[in-house]
């Protein structure tokens, strides 16, 4: 019998993921509680249950770091995410920048023929609207080489291929300035003084961005 989580242990399990590709080092439980907007008290209770079902390994005052079996949950718990922002962007009509906080939602279906099915009638995506690789069913995604905007250089061109930042506020900025994942951009100059980039867009449209819009856009060269 397939063995079910909670939703609160799944969203530390995620969390727990994330901040462990960030850093090489143990999550901290601060770090968690920051994530999770919630107290190292409350972090420390749930990492024990974690713990006792092999999720995770956790030492107090150590950190944590997620096992291979917790590795696998997360895994499909941001399968599912993913694919549910791609069926809400390209079969609702969502916007890129409303989808999050739905697939947060959705993420915590428990039907494993659902997800199969849904990721069939997607066509198999292998990225969601952000740019983020979609894990198949064993957990394997494809990853793509890529490097922020604001670590290229004069002349260097790519394609957008992902945000680190999927705040709304963020994702509505580039639809304003017209940059979206695929895009074509050419770094044209970088300013010392503020480490601003102008850039020229799909070959047709120059633009100034600011050093912190240009540090969460990724490119992959071409």
């Amino acid at each position: 019998m397939k063995e079910i989580f909670t939703l609160s242990e799944e969203n530390y399990l995620k969390a727990i993921y994330h901040l462990s590709t960030e850093d090489e080092e143990s999550v901290s439980t601060n770090a968690l509680a920051e994530r999770l907007q919630t107290t190292a008290a409350s972090v420390s209770d749930m990492l024990k249950k974690l713990a006792k079902k092999e999720l995770i390994e956790y030492k107090k005052y150590q950190g944590v770091n997620i096992s291979e079996k917790g590795k696998r949950v997360a895994l499909q718990i941001i399968r599912k995410h993913r694919l549910w922002e791609v069926f809400l962007v390209e079969k609702l009509s969502f916007n890129w920048d409303e989808v999050h906080e739905i697939a947060e939602q959705l993420e915590h279906i428990h039907s494993p023929i659902l997800v199969k099915r849904l990721d069939e009638f997607l066509g198999y995506p292998k990225f969601d609207p952000h740019g983020d690789p979609i894990p198949d069913e064993s957990g394997e995604f494809q990853a793509m080489p890529q490097m922020a905007l604001s670590e290229m250089t004069p002349n260097q061109s790519g394609l957008l291929v992902g945000v680190k930042d999927t705040n709304s506020l963020f994702l509505r900025h580039l639809d304003k300035i017209g940059a979206y994942i695929g895009a074509k951009i050419k770094v044209l100059e970088k300013v010392e003084f503020d480490g601003s980039v102008e850039i020229l867009l799909e070959d047709k449209k120059t633009l100034f961005i600011s050093k912190e819009v240009a540090s969460n856009l990724l490119i992959t060269k071409r």
